[in-house]
């Protein structure tokens, strides 16, 4: 699944002429284009899809959304580490964890 996620810009800079951003989706930082946003600014949210900041967002819809999506299990879908989500789907702990780690998950 792919989805449209709330994130907050922590900082704006221009690389080779494209307005760039390092945004925040409740713990996750990842870089996002700001071309389709030209006047958004650090501190405010937009709504983000394969990489593109696509719509401004106020900050308490980002908050419910990015706990909504918390509470489903999307944020680490999203966003997680593809190695760790397919030695889960498989059975396995990744990384290796003991035995006590492994009981406290389940």
């Amino acid at each position: 699944m792919c989805l449209a996620v709330p994130g907050r810009v922590l900082d704006i800079e221009e690389r080779d002429g494209t307005r760039m951003a390092n945004v925040d989706f409740g713990g996750v930082v990842k870089e996002v284009c700001l071309e389709y946003l030209p006047d958004l600014q650090v501190g405010e949210y937009a709504i983000v899809h394969v990489g593109f900041a696509l719509q401004r967002l106020d900050e308490e819809s980002a908050r419910q959304t990015l706990e909504l999506f918390n509470t489903l299990g999307l944020l680490q879908e999203e966003f997680g580490d593809p190695w760790e989500l397919a030695a889960e789907a498989g059975g396995a702990p990744w990384p290796a964890e003991d035995e006590a780690a492994q009981e406290a998950r389940q």
